[in-house]
């Protein structure tokens, strides 16, 4: 027992201390007045909630998790919930106070008391506890168990409230620190209880009968929804630690858009659409209805409340900033100052038998202070990141809403603000693509024009007060140079825009020599060209040396400022006060000149952006007030919509019904309701226009005096001239028109209507048209036909047969599922023609608008679609057709035609009706109509249109699939490389950083600049350590130590400061210089590295063999030019300065601390290990997330494009909503990528600054045990922890830049990829000069055995030729496609690989000639006509050889002459691009021309008649017998009746020339292949000619309607029969 006893004691003695003095402890004047016993008392509830609590936390929850199933354990909804994490940090934070203060005044004690630190240790413990027990029990929704923590508040409020008490019983103070910190302890405590009290107040878990039962939000429930930023708790919030899955997740396998899922309702866009149009319309007073409302009014109603939390978030972080200096200088000033304190002071603040401190001496310790350190800058951190967040997240939320905004502008946009010019498509496009972003940049940077006037005001005050007057002058160094970086940035600006100007151009011109490139090679022209691109590029190059020196300009700037700050500051002090300062003041202020250039750099930056958004706002508003379509509601049956009825629906915006799906509730949103229609108007009228007049919107009248009917159910023609206005008479309908007078009716569809095909039944409201310019979205071709339609299978057939698109659906790769339009693949005019009526008649509507379905269609298509798709599949629906058209032969079919004149009806009525009535009219048809047949034979002649598109598209894919074929084979060899393809190694690959590359990079640029770059950036770094290295040493000599200074006298210190001040002054010069030439170095190392790797790009380019540009698509060698340029140009030197600059910063920093503190090396490992981490998952999560951005911002960008060019479409249709849902839908899908992607930004800064604040802990407490072995002096701790405040800063910087280089380095690996082909051989085997200046002469060709193939992997395309052609001979060649006749003309260039055989001319093996030389002595007429960009005299001659003579004379033979006198300027006119000012006739006698201009011996034409028509051909085949009599001529016949009178005929067949004759000779076999290919060509010009008097002499005659015999006997019978209508027939073809 007595043992026991004694142990306790002993026990008690230690807890309690062991002094003698043991009058303290007794506990005769009550057990409370014990000192020791009431901190005995404070361990009680913290021992007590520990042991609860651990065996619950560790049991596990299994059993009683909560019955919701929800997505992820986010779910915070207790009440308090924030508060309560607040109070638990500053309780963590004030019992760490009490902590240190409990130990510093423990070492002022003899002997060891336990109970001064011992309680507030377990408190600490028991919070953390605390909070991890509370966020397990919300998580689980438990609330039963929050009892626990309930009775804990109150325990630990009652005994901390007992120790206060005994305090001031004792006579302890405010001026005491431990009382302080007790009762800041005591509300606290007090403070969480209430929040606990609150809980069980609303949440009724315990004392009450029914608890309240919660669901957790829908977003929870929503198992799409991954971004978890706003449902998780405050530490998740702060450090983003829900992120950690995913992007540890993307190391393993790629994130795609399925891993990030949708957005939370509170962030997607049609949310926040609704609160700034809310924002916005409110502005809107019933006194001032037409008020203009401020969109920067409307923006802060709606967001202006996040911006101002991320600004307070802003400054607080600031503030905090400002703790960095201060604690250095405090740290390094008490380093050396061990304070003993003496007995009396120690007697004075002696209570209950232990010593307090007072307030400020806590202060005075250097361990404390490199805690609050610490602490300082963990805050400062997640302050600053919380405010980025907010702002960027904020930023997107408005993005979104002004995307919506503008799209809803946009669907009720007026058509003639469109047509007339006031709203260009470049003009909206600019509005989504670049002033929404500029807005949502201008909200990032938005904090910073309020905080960094604090910040500025603030440091110089701190300045001021460490450094006196001296550090004013410093600062005023700083201020005065930031009107300079603002005027360098404007400069910037300007240079970015003129360089932009060029790169255009260039890429104008490059774009013309990719397109025409194979004419470029076969006329030899390609250097011409490609000197033309390089004198674009070398001004371009020029406006980028500029932009270059601003860039580094702005760097040197930054870099040097500080150290002209610093040397200014201390070179004052010294003349001021007659020495330096001391080190803490010294490094302090360095730091804070550190603080003070970040504002000052960013605020040029943040002005720039705040001027270009006041530009947007004005665009913006100006977009927004512009005319609207007029409400259409006539349509919907409805006349006039009442005012109510509007502010009803206004105020529905609120009550929003969460169970629908969002696009109904759009609907409703937008449209007005609907009435029911007057019952006067009759049933057999679908459309009825009287007294119309409708104009554009300029006050002009397009259409005056309209009274028409459209019949219901029938077929109504409108005919007339060109641009009397039928396209606007159906604009008008659909409401399209201003409508100056009259009115439009449409019937309403009747109630009881069957419904049709197992479909929906009709819908009236909404009208099938089909444009006359037509219109494709960026989807499938079968999206683009159902147009969001139900898929029927069966009716979808039967409109692809109607519209004949079978044989085209079957040569695109994909069939229907191939995407087309602006992205997809180009179709010619009659494939996007055909494919926009068929979308119109598979839509179910009643009623179906055909504006000029035939004006890009051959006339078997014409036949085919109108007897097909318009008089069955439409009239079997008994469906209202109005079709607009020229094609007067089809009048027959109509029921009702309305004949238009100069905007006004000129007639409206049935045929027979206009035959009886007006005779004139009728006459007038009939001779058209005659025309047109006239026309008919000539085209049916010619080979129909449409198989030459097809043929173009079968072309393009052909040569496609050879270059996947290739592709494929690279990619399987690539795989076998890599057999064991696991996780790993993928991984592996994945966050390698793409050395190769770089070091391309690198040496494009010059290894002299390479070199140079590396050693001005190692000495500038040197000479900056030297710099701060010379201060330290300077300051630490005035302090070696306090009580030495005191004995020293004043001389030695100035001398000492005369043999530091001059170093200190060269060197700062030396570093000032250094900034300079470095920034200047790296600039243009890229620039250099750009200009080379542009020069060699275009070089093999424009050499690769034409195999090359068949296998390579057009946008992805554009892409090289455009994008991957671009990056190259302007965004790797900046990226690679940046990363060299802060990886060098955190190295020499880092060199520095290890220096002056080895220890730090010990520390260091387990930091880089972390960091190596941190940077590896981050990269490529980083690189993901980039791309995800960047893909799902070009359909956004695409969608509204395209909506604005098909407007009417869509309004026709009445598809508004669903154009609307999509639009919302690829927002949110941009934003969510962008939201991860900055999130991931947050992620790493957090860790790397958390990670930095380690380093500046692990320094201060390395320097702060070294001192006590008195290694460091003074200066050289502050140089040590201003060098590891740096690095906090630039630690993200250096992920950051990996990152982006990584990303940016792969446009440097692709135009690698392309400097990798192979050119062709320019040089042959005989010397130029050895080619006599006249060959070829005669124009004699041998062909032996000729064997051609396009690619060594590809099978022949010509297998040994033989064939003689005599001087000046005309000769065709024929087969069918694929037979190798191109190949052949291609074959007299070396454009092929000839492999085998060989072709003579005049006695010159080519495949020996330098290619220069053969190409340039021959001449080609292609199928299709190349033309470029300059001047006519340019397109004829582009080496500027010929004398303006000649060029008439080649005019003249090409029947040009007169016209091209006619144009200003003559010779000089303008060609536009592609020639497009021309027509494709004229373009193809240009061409001739050409030919003709070189005086070559042998012309070839390739199909060069295909694309005109008879008039022009007959002039060519003219002009090719005269001009070229003596000359030989090889024509590649596309139709076989061009070379009927050819003196040599060459039949091929696959690849093997079949017959070589004569044409008559040839055409007298009748079993040849050339007269088989000559019968079938008759057969299909006569066959489909629909004339009726060609059958006047047959035996029967079926006369049939609609699929419907109508009459059946012998053609005299019919005749007899006046109003039959094989009469009627008759009589209109005569």
């Amino acid at each position: 027992m007595k043992t026991s006893a004694a142990g306790a004691e002993g026990m008690a003695f230690s807890f309690c201390g062991n002094d003698r003095n043991i009058s303290a402890y007794s506990v005769e004047n009550g057990v409370l007045n014990n000192g020791c016993f009431v901190d005995a008392l404070n361990l009680v509830p913290h021992v007590f909630l520990l042991f609860i609590t651990f065996p619950i936390l560790f049991i596990g929850w299994g059993s009683q998790s909560s019955k919701v199933q929800i997505h992820h354990n986010t779910w915070l909804h207790f009440p308090g919930h924030n508060m309560r994490w607040i109070l638990t940090f500053l309780l963590l934070f004030v019992h760490v106070c009490e902590f240190s203060e409990g130990i510093v005044s423990n070492k002022a004690m003899t002997t060891d008391h336990l109970h001064l630190f011992m309680p507030a240790f377990m408190g600490f413990i028991a919070a953390t506890t605390s909070v991890v027990y509370y966020h397990n029990i919300e998580t689980s929704n438990f609330p039963k168990l929050l009892l626990v923590l309930f009775i804990y508040w109150v325990l630990a409020f009652i005994t901390k409230s007992i120790k206060l008490w005994k305090f001031t019983e004792f006579g302890v103070g405010l001026k005491q620190l431990r009382f302080c910190i007790t009762t800041l302890l005591v509300i606290l405590y007090g403070l969480l209880m209430a929040v606990e009290v609150n809980v069980i107040r609303v949440r009724k878990y315990v004392f009450f009968a029914s608890p309240q039962k919660v669901k957790p939000p829908e977003d929870l429930q929503d198992l799409g929804v991954r971004f978890l930023q706003p449902f998780v708790n405050l530490l998740s919030k702060a450090t983003y630690w829900w992120m950690n899955p995913l992007i540890i997740g993307a190391h393993k396998r790629p994130i795609e858009l399925k891993k990030i899922g949708k957005l939370p309702i509170a962030m997607r866009a049609l949310t926040n659409y609704l609160r700034l149009k809310d924002a916005y319309e409110d502005q809107r007073t019933p006194e001032d209805p037409d008020e203009n409302p401020s969109i920067w009014r409307s923006m802060y109603r709606a967001f202006g409340r996040p911006i101002l939390l991320s600004s307070t978030f802003r400054y607080l972080a600031d503030l905090l900033g400002f703790a960095g200096p201060l604690c250095i200088s405090g740290i390094v000033k008490y380093l050396d100052v061990t304070e003993v304190v003496s007995s009396e002071d120690k007697k004075k603040d002696t209570y209950l038998g232990v010593y307090f401190m007072s307030s400020t001496e806590l202060l005075k310790n250097s361990s404390v202070l490199s805690v609050l350190l610490f602490l300082a800058l963990v805050l400062q951190r997640t302050f600053l990141q919380a405010s980025y967040y907010v702002t960027i997240e904020t930023g997107i939320n408005l993005r979104g809403a002004l995307l919506a905004m503008i799209y809803n502008k946009i669907l009720r946009l007026s058509t003639s603000n469109m047509s007339m010019g006031e709203m260009t498509l470049g003009q909206i496009n600019n509005l989504v693509a670049i002033e929404t972003n500029q807005l949502m940049w201008f909200l990032f940077l938005c904090p910073n024009l309020w905080a960094m006037p604090v910040q500025i005001v603030m440091g110089v005050i701190l300045l001021y007060y460490l450094l006196g007057w001296s550090a004013l002058v410093g600062a005023s160094v700083i201020v005065l140079l930031a009107p300079v970086q603002y005027l360098i940035a404007t400069k910037l600006a300007d240079t970015q825009k003129n360089t932009l100007e060029h790169f255009t151009d260039r890429l104008k011109k490059t774009t013309e020599i990719l397109k025409g490139i194979k004419l470029l090679k076969l006329y030899a022209w390609e250097d011409i060209f490609c000197g033309s691109v390089e004198d674009t590029r070398g001004k371009e190059l020029t406006s980028l040396k500029t932009f270059a020196f601003y860039t580094s300009m702005s760097i040197f700037m930054n870099a040097a400022i500080p150290i002209a700050a610093v040397l200014a500051t201390f070179v004052t002090h010294h003349f001021l006060n007659k020495s330096g300062p001391t080190s803490s003041e010294a490094f302090a202020a360095l730091a804070l000149f550190h603080i003070l250039v970040t504002p000052l750099f960013l605020l040029s930056t943040v002005v720039r952006f705040a001027v270009k958004a006041l530009v947007s706002v004005q665009k913006l508003g100006e977009f927004l007030q512009s005319d609207e379509i007029g409400d259409d509601s006539w349509r919907n049956g409805d006349i006039s919509v009442s005012l109510n009825a509007g502010k009803k629906h206004m105020g529905m915006t609120k009550a929003i019904n969460r169970k629908q799906p969002m696009r109904y509730q759009m609907d409703n949103y937008e449209q007005p309701s609907r009435r029911q229609m007057r019952p006067t108007e009759t049933e057999d009228v679908a459309v009825k226009v009287s007294n119309g007049s409708f104009t554009w919107g300029n006050n002009l009248l397009t259409l005056s005096d309209i009274n028409i009917r459209i019949p219901t159910g029938q077929l109504t023609m409108i005919v007339g001239q060109v641009g009397c206005g039928k396209s606007s008479l159906l604009l008008a309908m659909l409401g399209e028109m201003q409508a100056i007078d009259g009115v439009v009716y449409w019937s309403k569809p009747t109630d009881c209507e069957p419904v049709h095909d197992g479909n929906i039944s009709k819908n009236r409201n909404s009208v099938a048209y089909a444009a006359q310019k037509s219109w494709l979205l960026n989807a499938t071709l079968e999206e683009n036909i159902t147009f969001g339609s139900p898929f029927n299978k069966q009716r979808y057939k039967a409109v692809i047969d109607a519209c004949s698109l079978q044989p085209d659906i079957d040569l695109l790769p994909f069939g229907d599922q191939t995407e087309i339009g602006e992205r997809g693949i180009n179709l010619s005019g009659g494939q996007r023609q055909r494919i926009c009526v068929a979308r119109a008649l598979y839509q179910n509507t009643n009623i179906v608008f055909l504006d000029d379905p035939f004006s890009a269609l051959d006339i078997h298509l014409s036949d085919h679609l109108m007897q097909e798709g318009i008089l069955k599949f439409l009239q079997d629906d008994k469906r209202t057709v109005v079709l607009v058209t020229h094609k007067l032969q089809y009048l027959i079919h109509a029921d009702w035609i309305i004949a238009m004149k100069d905007g006004s009806i000129l007639r409206e009525g049935t045929l027979k009706d206009i035959q009886t009535h007006d005779v004139e009219l009728y006459d007038h048809w009939k001779t058209l109509m005659n025309r047109q047949d006239q026309e008919l034979e000539k085209d049916i002649q010619q080979d129909s249109q449409t198989m030459l598109e097809r043929k173009t598209l079968r072309r393009a894919f052909y040569s496609r699939e050879a270059k996947n074929q290739v592709d494929d084979e690279d990619e399987e060899e690539e795989e076998e490389e890599d057999d064991d393809d696991n996780f790993s190694l993928i991984a592996n690959r994945r966050s390698k950083i793409p050395w190769k590359v770089c070091w391309c990079y690198l040496s494009s640029g010059g290894f002299f600049m390479v070199f140079l770059m590396v050693f001005s950036k190692l000495i500038k770094h040197s000479v900056i350590v030297a710099i701060d290295y010379c201060l330290a040493l300077w300051t630490s000599s005035k302090t070696g130590s306090l009580n030495e200074t005191v004995s020293r006298n004043v001389s030695e210190d100035s001398q000492q400061d005369s043999h530091y001040l001059p170093v200190f002054i060269t060197l700062c010069a030396a570093g000032i210089t250094l900034c300079l030439i470095t920034s200047l170095t790296v600039e243009f190392l890229g620039l250099s590295a750009a200009t080379n790797l542009h020069h060699n790009l275009l070089n093999k380019i424009i050499h690769a063999p034409i195999r090359f540009f068949d296998v390579t698509p057009l946008g992805q060698i554009l892409n090289r030019f455009s994008a991957d340029t671009n990056i190259i140009d302007q965004h790797i030197p900046p990226t690679l300065e940046s990363l060299t600059r802060s990886t060098l910063l955190c190295l020499s920093a880092i060199g520095v601390i290890s220096s002056i503190t080895p220890a730090f090396l010990i520390a260091l490992i387990p930091l880089s290990v972390a960091f190596y981490f941190i940077q590896k998952y981050f990269r490529v999560a980083s690189r993901d997330l980039q791309d995800l951005d960047d893909s799902t911002q070009l359909p956004l960008l695409c969608h509204f494009s395209e909506t604005a060019e098909g407007l009417t479409t869509i309004r026709a249709f009445r598809h508004e909503a669903r154009f609307k849902q999509r639009m919302l839908e690829l927002t949110d899908t941009n934003n969510t990528a962008y939201l991860f992607l900055s999130a991931a930004n947050r992620w790493l800064e957090v860790r790397t600054d958390y990670l930095g604040a380690v380093i500046v802990l692990t320094a201060a407490t390395a320097s702060i045990w070294s001192s006590q072995y008195g290694l460091p002096a003074g200066g050289l701790v502050g140089l040590g922890l201003t060098y590891a405040l740096t690095v906090t800063n630039y630690l993200n910087w250096v992920v950051r830049n990996l990152a982006d280089l990584e990303v940016q380095m792969a446009a440097v690996k692709k135009v690698n990829s392309f400097l990798g082909t192979e050119s062709e051989n320019y040089e042959g085997s005989m010397d130029a000069s050895q080619v006599p200046l006249d060959w070829p002469q005669d124009g004699e060709i041998k062909i032996q055995g000729l064997c051609v193939r396009y690619d060594p992997l590809l099978k022949p395309v010509l297998k040994h030729v033989n064939a003689y052609i005599k001087p000046g001979q005309k000769v065709g060649i024929c087969g069918r496609t694929g037979s190798g006749k191109s190949s052949l003309s291609l074959a007299f260039f070396n454009m092929v690989d000839i492999f085998e055989g060989k072709i003579i001319i005049d006695g010159i093996d080519i495949y020996k000639l330098p290619l220069h030389t053969l190409r340039s002595r021959l001449s080609i007429i292609l199928q299709d006509p190349v033309l470029f960009s300059g001047s006519i005299r340019f397109n004829l001659d582009p080496e500027r050889e010929c004398s303006d003579d000649r060029l008439w004379e080649a005019l003249e033979i090409a029947q040009l002459k007169n016209m091209v006198k006619a144009l200003p300027g003559g010779l000089d006119a303008v060609v536009t691009e592609g020639g497009e000012n021309f027509s494709v006739g004229q373009r193809q006698l240009f061409c001739l021309a050409r030919a003709f201009v070189r005086k070559s011996s042998i012309l070839i034409m390739d199909e060069a008649t295909a694309s005109i028509d008879m008039a022009t051909e007959n002039i060519l085949q003219k002009v090719v017998m005269t001009a070229f009599a003596d000359r030989t001529v090889v024509t590649i016949a596309h139709r076989v009746s061009s070379i009927l009178d050819a003196e040599q005929v060459l039949v091929f067949s696959s690849g093997i020339l079949v017959e070589n004759d004569s044409a008559p000779s040839l055409l007298a076999q009748e079993e040849s292949l050339f007269s088989v290919l000559v019968r079938t060509h008759n057969l299909s010009a006569l066959g489909g000619l629909h004339r009726v008097h060609t059958i006047l002499t047959a035996d029967l005659v079926i006369v049939m309607k609609r699929g419907n015999i109508v009459e059946y006997d012998k053609p005299q019978t019919l005749l007899e029969q006046e109003d039959g209508m094989f009469a009627s027939f008759v009589r209109a073809d005569m």
